[in-house]
C-alpha cells in the first residue's frame, strides 16, 4: 500500500521536473528540429535508459559519495559543464539541414544516456525522487528498481514533447538564416545550463 500511496506523487514530480526547461530538453528540441524525432529517439531513450540506471544507483547508495567527498560533487560540475559548453558549440554550430540528406549526427543512446550521469539535473531528480519517495517496507533493491522504472516511464511523454515541439518547429523554419539563428538561439540556451550548474 505504501509503494501504491507514493505513486502519485512521485507521477508529480516527474512530471513537473521533466517537462522544464533543463539541458535535456534544449538539446531534444534542437536535435528534434535538425534531424526529425524518429533520429532523435536514440537520444531520447538515452536520457530514460541513463537516468533509470542513475535512479537506481542514488538509491542504492551512490548519493552517500557526494556526502562523503564533496570534491566528487565539485569534479563532477566540472566535467558536466565542459561537456555541456562542446555540445552547445555543435548545436550552435550545427549547418542548416537541407531536404532529403543526412547531414550531422545526433546524440547516439550511449553517450546521452552517459550525459545524465554529468547532468547536475538528473541528480537533483534522482536525489529528490529516491530521498522522498522510496518506500521503506519491502525490498530495497526491488522498489528501487521499480520506482526507478516508473519515474521513466512518466518522464517518457514529457520529454517526447520536448524533441515533438522541435520537429514541429523544424517545420517552420525557411532558409539558411533562420536555421542558423534557431541553432544558435538553442546553442546558447545549452550553454546557459552552465550558469545553473556552477551557481
Amino acid at each position: 500500500m505504501e509503494t501504491l500511496a507514493t505513486l502519485g506523487p512521485a507521477s508529480l514530480f516527474m512530471i513537473s521536473m521533466t517537462l522544464t526547461p533543463g539541458p535535456n530538453n534544449v538539446m531534444l528540441t534542437a536535435s528534434g528540429a535538425n534531424y526529425g524525432f524518429r533520429r532523435t529517439l536514440p537520444h531520447l531513450l538515452g536520457i530514460l535508459g541513463g537516468c533509470f540506471v542513475l535512479f537506481a544507483a542514488i538509491a542504492l547508495g551512490l548519493g552517500i559519495v557526494f556526502e562523503r567527498f564533496p570534491i566528487v560533487q565539485t569534479l563532477l560540475r566540472l566535467v558536466g559543464s565542459a561537456y555541456l559548453l562542446y555540445l552547445a558549440w555543435g548545436i550552435a554550430t550545427a549547418p542548416p539541414p537541407r531536404f532529403g540528406a543526412v547531414e550531422g549526427r545526433p546524440l547516439s543512446y550511449w553517450q546521452a544516456a552517459a550525459f545524465q550521469f554529468a547532468n547536475p539535473k538528473a541528480w537533483v531528480m534522482g536525489l529528490t525522487l529516491m530521498a522522498s519517495f522510496l518506500p521503506e517496507d519491502g525490498n530495497t533493491v526491488v522498489n528501487a528498481l521499480l520506482l526507478a522504472a516508473f519515474a521513466e516511464l512518466v518522464a517518457l511523454p514529457c520529454i517526447a514533447l520536448w524533441a515533438g515541439f522541435g520537429m514541429a518547429i523544424g517545420r517552420w523554419l525557411k532558409g539558411p538564416r533562420s536555421w542558423r539563428v534557431f541553432n544558435g538561439t538553442m546553442g546558447a540556451l545549452t550553454a546557459a545550463c552552465v550558469l545553473f550548474i556552477l551557481g
